[in-house]
Parts: structure tokens; sequence; C-alpha cells
């Protein structure tokens, strides 16, 4: 438009000039009255001519610099859509998903790239998931990290037509889960060595006579832990109650189940479940003088007593890392998932006075880091 009214004055200009020059020859104004009629016209299309020019300019040199920045975003590895999908809310898949989100954006700042993405919860429901995926797939996402094995699996799902590619964050048994040996999908685990926090157990008090141990039987995370504790107390000699639960307030029930059965100390692996109801049961745990033993620190953070297994924030950074890479290089030559490193024992020391529990057997066990109670 405005090309165009710029064009339409300069030719009224030439118009009238051309006029005037052609009508002294026919005896209409004389050249001093024509100069004066055509001069302010001519100075007032000129400026207009000026100011049109000016802004023409201007919108080429907008117009090539979006064309170059959108030529360098090609180049740099252009734009990319994530959907970041976590299995419910709680504690460790809430870092995890944090850290997944910190990693992305500074990706993004180092290789000058835009990535968009959204966190979404599951609240632990199956066919949330499910509506969350479909929808996924449907914003043509160019990847999904799932964290967690029932999040992950779902994705898997949603992701099979399209191929999309999906990088889990924290399954702890990906082969339990079905999750390997799939072409579009990869991701760390969260693997527990359940020997080793058993271990644990028994150094800060060898007269354990009886292990409580509480899970969920629908968090396929626990069914490996769960059967390598069972065989590691047979072995032991040292008798166990198992105590299943499914909601917040049949852990609560559960919990205090094993509080009647004078269990000796419980361990839980990572189950998300009772993950989720920890800070329901820790203080009643803690009173009954029953240290609980589990398989992530977020538990600990939220009053249970010690564990031994992966930094999850560092989880996080490499998850997203491994996403980018699967982006930009393809899923071809990638493990079906990588093992996290572990080796950190994190002791509540609130819950530790609580109980009267010394644990300074832990400290030439691994690296030590002391916490205290925070309820997020």
């Amino acid at each position: 438009m405005k090309k165009r009214t710029v064009s339409t004055m300069l030719a009224a200009v030439m118009t009238v000039m051309l006029v005037a020059g052609c009508g002294n020859a026919k005896g209409a104004p004389t050249e001093s009255a024509v100069q004066n009629v055509t001069a302010d016209e001519a100075e007032d299309s000129t400026e207009s001519a000026a100011a049109g020019k000016a802004e023409d300019t201007a919108a080429r040199k907008a117009e090539n610099a979006a064309e170059d920045a959108g030529e360098n975003e090609e180049a740099a590895g252009g734009s990319y859509k994530i959907a970041v999908v976590k299995q419910m809310d709680h504690a460790s898949l809430d870092e995890i998903a944090n850290a997944v989100c910190v990693e992305l954006d500074q990706i993004a700042a180092d290789n000058q790239i835009t990535i968009e993405y959204e966190v979404y919860s599951g609240q632990g429901d199956q066919s949330v998931l499910n509506q969350i995926g479909t929808q996924a797939i449907s914003d043509e996402v160019d990847a999904i990290i799932p964290i967690a094995t029932l999040a992950a699996q779902v994705m898997a799902n949603c992701a099979e037509e399209t191929k999309t590619p999906v990088v889990f964050a924290a399954i702890s048994d990906p082969e339990a889960a079905s999750m390997t040996g799939i072409d579009y999908v990869t991701g760390t685990s969260d693997a527990l060595n359940t020997a080793f926090i058993l271990d644990m157990m028994l150094a800060q008090n060898p007269d354990v006579k009886k292990v409580g141990l509480l899970y969920s039987l629908s968090e396929d995370n626990s069914k490996t832990p769960i059967a390598d504790a069972k065989a590691y107390l047979d072995e032991k000699e040292i008798a166990c109650v198992e105590k299943t639960a499914n909601t917040n307030d049949e852990v609560i029930t559960a919990a205090s189940a094993l509080i009647a059965e004078g269990v000796d100390a419980i361990f839980t692996p990572t189950d998300n479940v009772i993950m989720a109801a920890e800070l329901a049961i820790y203080e009643d745990l803690a009173d009954a003088g029953i240290p609980h033993y589990t398989g992530a620190d977020s538990f600990v953070r939220n009053g249970a007593f010690a564990t031994c297994g992966v930094n999850y924030t560092k989880l996080g950074y490499e998850t997203a890392d491994l996403a980018y890479q699967a982006l930009t290089q393809g899923m071809e030559g990638l493990e079906d998932y990588y093992l996290a490193d572990g080796g950190i024992i994190t002791v509540n020391t609130e819950t530790a006075q609580r109980l009267g529990a010394d644990y300074s057997a832990f400290s030439g066990m691994g690296e030590l880091v002391e916490v205290v109670t925070t309820e997020d």
C-alpha cells in the first residue's frame, strides 16, 4: 500500500510539471506563476515521497532482518517443541522436570536455537496421561520427555505411529517395564542398588530382625527391587512383612499396620505412590522408632530416614541433553537407556534425631549428604 501511494504521488508531480512546461508554449500562466503554483505542491510531494521512501527502506530492513534471523536460526538448528510429562506431582518428579527445563533453556541459549516446552502432570491417572500424549502428538511436538514408568509407557504408545522421539527419565527397570528395543525410545534409568541400601540398614542397626516392605502393586518400578529385597532378607534370615497400597489413604493405613507389626525398619524402592504420601507417614514412623529406608533422596527430604541413590537434578540435566541429541542427530546409535550415576547417601538429620539413630556408619560407605525435611 505505501509503495503504490508513493508512486501515485510522484506521477502527479510529474504530470503537473509536464503540463506546466507545455502550457508555456501555449501562452498559459507565466513561468514565475507556474513556479509559484507548483513549488509548494512539489515540495509537499517531495517530502511525502521522501517519507514514503524512508518507510520503504525501514520496512525492507526489518524484512531482511527477519529473514536473516530465520536463516541464522535454521543454520543454528532451528526451533523445537517438546512436551515434558510427569506421571504425577511429587518431589522427585518435580525435581527432575525442573532440571529438564533448566537444561533445555541452557541448550537453547548455547546453540542459539528456540526450544518451546510445556510441562504436564498425569496426576497418576493413565487416562489423563493418554489424553496428554494424544494432544502432544496432535500438536506435532518434536519430542516427548516422560518422567517415571507409567508416563513413559503411555507416551511410547501414543507415539507409536508417528515415531516421535520419546526420551524418558527415571525408570528404575526399563526392561521390566517393556521400554527396551523400541527404535524411537531411549532415556535415563535410576536403577536402584537394593542390596546396598539394606547393607546401610544393617550397618546402622545390626540387630534388625524384622523388616517391612512398603510399596505399590501398580508401580512397575517396585517389582524388581522388592524381589531383590526379599532375596537379600531371606539370605540374612531376617523376617519381612509386606504391605501394599495404591492411594494416599492406603499408604497411611499400610504404614500403621507395619508399626503394629513391630518391624525394626521399613524399605521402599523408588515407588511414586509411596513417595507422594511420605509427608503423611514419616512422623508416625519416626515416633515409633522405625527408620524408613527408601529409593530416592526426595523421600528423605520429605521425612524418610535415609537412602543411597541418584541425584535427580543431575538426572534431569542428562535427560534433556539426551533429548537434544535425539532431536539433532537422530535415534540411530542411541542405547535403549542410560544408567544414571548413584552412590550418594542422603540422611535426614531431623528424622535421625527423632529416631535417636546414629548414622555415623554411613560415612565410610560413600558420599554423605545431610538434609532436613521440606514439605514440597
